[in-house]
């Protein structure tokens, strides 16, 4: 099956082939041919899927086809919400990428940066608007924003802005946009939540799934290594420099673990920089930037970039913490082994974890193997103790409830170790975006 046999104008089938993809992936499939019919839609795909592409494609036709003559400013027409700042300037980047040769208008806003220069361009109007929903509703409050002709509504990464908190504002921006329009929901997973939430905004939708729900993709080698928690950084660094790793995203559970780890490993000669909700927007798109660009080997983050950070063909993530929360190990580990490409994702797991990755294996349905790398074994004698997200860090929520606080030589190989893995049982056992 190709993109041509979609049904997709030829400008939008050349800005596919510019980005060197010939053939649709199973999302694609599915999505672009009905929203083209003007079906709503409830969409879940693991991460990496080409989920973007899936409703970026057919909604830049879609407004083409509708397309009236101008008469003064451009109205909006199509509003993309996403979580986070960083899914949402992923997101206009491919409606850029995939609308080049179109006469379509677009542009962005989120919090963390100047409202004045977003203001400028909303005045001079724009086609299609994505946003998070905090900083769409100071531009609402300030009236640089009119959304009374939006036609195409699309709710990214739903579930995580449930988790978030926003549903109060999401409910806000419903009330501004007409009740006639088309509806894209695209979410992970769907909880009981979501569902309720989709019957509220979508007409009889078309299903869209390629994945159960809370799975892990194929594409994906995972591993556990049992390490006790003051050796963790150790076997990182042997990791990183013994194997040579070139990219490598890091996840911490709380900002200060993510700075202090990010300083350590500059310490031990490999470059690093961290990514969190404290960081101001600059430092987060320079951060990311100079990741993407290999200027910086490794990227320690917490979990607000746990779906907010789209890199072809990274090669490995690494749980240096595991997350409170066992969906946010999906979506972590989604962030390698996107598009087909395989990828590496290993834990560091010490005592005081083992019931985490507990949760974890049963929420995926599977036992992921146990690795210990000879010289790290964890001493026996250390006992779990509760695990403490430190001060500043994230909160621990349960899944599904808002987050009401948030605002807005000798060395190891992770392939060579799983070959002859050991069978011992050791590894058995935000920011808000305005």
């Amino acid at each position: 099956m190709s993109f041509e046999s979609l049904g997709l104008m030829a400008e939008l089938l050349r800005a596919v082939s510019d980005k060197g993809y010939s053939a649709p992936s199973p999302i694609q499939l599915q999505a672009i041919p009905l929203v083209l019919e003007g079906r709503d839609i409830m969409g879940a795909a693991q991460t990496g899927t080409g989920k973007t592409a899936g409703f970026t494609l057919p909604l830049l036709q879609r407004l083409m086809e509708s397309a009236k003559p101008e008469k003064g400013r451009r109205p909006i027409r199509a509003l993309v919400l996403t979580p986070t700042r960083e899914l949402a300037a992923q997101v206009h980047e491919s409606v850029q990428t995939y609308g080049k040769h179109l006469p379509l208008k677009s542009t962005v806003v989120f919090g963390g940066v100047s409202i004045n220069p977003q203001k400028q361009k909303l005045i001079k109007g724009v086609d299609i608007l994505v946003a998070t929903p905090g900083r769409l509703l100071d531009h609402v409050g300030q009236r640089s924003v009119d959304l009374s002709q939006i036609d195409i509504l699309v709710l990214d990464e739903a579930d995580r802005m449930l988790d978030m908190g926003f549903i109060r504002d999401i409910r806000k921006v419903l009330a501004l946009i007409p009740k006639n329009r088309q509806t894209l929901l695209f979410s992970a997973t769907f909880s009981n939540e979501i569902k309720a939430l989709a019957n509220d905004l979508l007409k009889s939708p078309a299903l869209v799934e390629v994945a159960r729900e809370n799975t892990t993709a194929e594409s994906v080698t995972q591993v556990v290594h049992p390490v006790d928690k003051k050796r963790k950084r150790e076997l990182l660094s042997a990791l990183i420099g013994g194997n040579d790793w070139k990219q490598v995203l890091v996840f911490t559970r709380t900002k200060h673990a993510a700075n202090r780890l990010a300083e350590q490993l500059i310490t031990d000669g490999i470059t690093a920089a961290a990514i969190h909700g404290n960081k101001s927007q600059g430092a987060r798109t320079r951060a990311l930037a100079d990741f993407k660009a290999s200027k910086v080997r490794v990227l320690v983050a917490t979990d607000i970039a746990a779906r907010g950070i789209d890199i072809d063909q990274l090669p490995h993530v690494v749980n240096y913490e595991l997350p409170n929360v066992a969906e946010d190990y999906v979506h972590r580990i989604g962030r390698t082994g996107r598009a087909g490409n395989e990828g590496e994702a290993m834990s560091l797991v010490c005592v005081d974890e083992l019931k985490l990755l507990k949760d974890i294996e049963r929420l995926i349905k599977r036992d992921i193997p146990s690795v210990t790398f000879e010289g790290y074994e964890p001493d026996p004698s250390i006992k779990a103790e509760p695990i403490n997200n430190g001060r500043g860090g994230n909160t621990k929520r349960s899944p599904r409830k808002p987050a009401s606080s948030q605002r807005r030589g000798g060395q190891p190989s992770a392939r060579a170790a799983q070959n002859n893995r050991s069978k011992g049982n050791a590894g058995q056992s935000q920011q808000r975006g305005r």
